[in-house]
């Protein structure tokens, strides 16, 4: 069972006292309990089971300008007061910054928790195994499947309590239910592998198992016996599972983080055209069931809804306390980093997009992490499948895509086919003039 909240606020209280009775000006602790468990599934045999139950404590303690943070699992009441007690020794001998300090109070969060993000639904492990098992019987139909590179089912329930001394001290329980299915396909010596997922608050929300193990194994079928081709200047179309990735290396660049540092290409681009003016680029905390939803981020600071990009146009970074103050902006509640990020659809359907130009590759697979948000270069391994006359035409690997993030940005077009599947989201994109590095 989650701990309740009474229980985990007694214990925030106790060292809130604590550590100002020891000299400490200021503080902020979290007390968080999750219970996560999952079974792993392999050629539809049980090949593993784990649980974990970890109940934990952070405790950051200022003394003036001076700022220390400690950490433990052992919430014994002894070792709590011993815990406080080296924090706030700690912090005597930390160096001073000016920037430290709780968040100012009038920004904390206060209200309604309407959002739904708690599903008590337990699924026991015999559940959790028929339900993966359902998943890899489905791929297992398809005949060029011959093997499963490991599936499973996990759920995560958690409660926290966040509190400090401006009076702040609130919290919410959590949950996850995800499955995922990893197949194997061959093929005249051809050999693939490619996965479906499914990760939800609520479990009736799952994609049903079948659709998983029928999506499993036509991705990994899809890619089965790939040419290689020459290098050339290509539109390129990314799956959605791909082009999510680019808002991400969005959100780096305009953390406030990346910004105090000049470590972005974005640095004083904020009221500038970065994209297109058909693109538009939302963070909202307040999605019902969303992955990425939250009432307040680590600082206890009310979530904004954010207009990132407006027609193309960067509107705002994303901001936390401590690098809000060396940029003179305020905290709009993402010092735990974005929610539910996402571009808004476009109003091409996909069928449109693959017809646009008489040659396209879609991207379906990446490798590496080849976005360097100081300059906007961006370089990767890829694999996808050859679109010739708005067909699908063969698969194709071994290829390197490459561009630059100030010319990418104003060439994306996307279509209308938006999902929210993860918390970072994207409809299917293309991206013309993209350098193809082939044989």
């Amino acid at each position: 069972m989650i701990k309740e909240e009474n229980y985990l606020k007694k214990i925030a209280d106790s060292c809130l006292t604590q550590s100002k009775k020891l000299g400490s000006s200021d503080a902020n602790v979290v007390v968080m309990n999750s219970i996560s468990e999952s079974v792993n599934i392999r050629n539809k045999q049980l090949d593993g089971s784990e649980r974990s139950d970890n109940l934990a404590i952070t405790l950051t303690t200022y003394i003036g300008k001076k700022k220390a943070s400690i950490a433990s699992s052992n919430l014994n009441e002894n070792n709590i007061n011993k815990l406080v007690n080296r924090c706030v020794e700690a912090t005597k001998i930390t160096p001073e910054d000016e920037y430290n300090s709780l968040p100012e109070k009038e920004l904390h969060y206060f209200g309604n928790k309407d959002l739904q993000l708690y599903d008590d639904t337990y699924i026991d492990n015999e559940k959790k195994i028929e339900f993966i098992k359902k998943a890899e019987e489905q791929a297992f139909k398809n005949k060029n499947i011959i093997n499963t590179n490991g599936s499973g089912f996990s759920q995560n329930k958690s409660n926290f309590i966040l509190a400090n001394t401006n009076g702040f001290m609130d919290g919410y329980k959590t949950s996850q239910f995800t499955a995922y299915c990893e197949v194997v396909s061959k093929r005249n010596g051809s050999m693939e592998r490619d996965y479906e997922f499914t990760s939800k608050r609520f479990f009736s929300d799952l994609i049903k198992p079948e659709k998983i193990g029928k999506n499993a194994a036509k991705y990994a079928v899809n890619k089965l016996n790939p040419k290689k081709i020459k290098s050339e200047k290509l539109s390129l179309i990314f799956d959605k599972r791909i082009s999510k990735n680019f808002l991400s290396n969005f959100a780096s660049s305009i953390s406030s983080s990346s910004i105090a540092k000049g470590t972005t290409f974005l640095k004083n681009k904020i009221n500038n055209q970065i994209f297109n003016k058909q693109i538009n680029i939302v963070d909202r905390g307040d999605i019902l069931k969303g992955n990425g939803s939250k009432y307040f981020d680590s600082e206890g600071i009310k979530i904004d809804n954010l207009e990132l990009v407006k027609d193309g146009i960067l509107k705002d970074y994303l901001v936390d306390s401590y690098n809000g103050k060396k940029i003179d902006r305020k905290s709009n509640g993402r010092s735990s980093g974005t929610t539910n990020l996402y571009f808004k659809k476009g109003d091409v359907s996909f069928n449109d997009l693959i017809k646009s130009e008489k040659k396209l590759l879609y991207i379906n697979e990446t490798i590496g992490r080849g976005a360097n948000i100081i300059t906007g270069d961006y370089s990767v391994g890829a694999s996808g499948i050859m679109i010739e006359n708005g067909e699908f035409a063969y698969p194709v690997s071994e290829i390197t895509i490459a561009g630059n993030f100030h010319e990418m940005f104003k060439n994306i077009i996307l279509a209308d086919d938006l999902e929210f599947k993860y918390s970072t989201n994207s409809p299917t994109m293309l991206i013309s003039g993209m350098t193809v590095g082939g044989k």
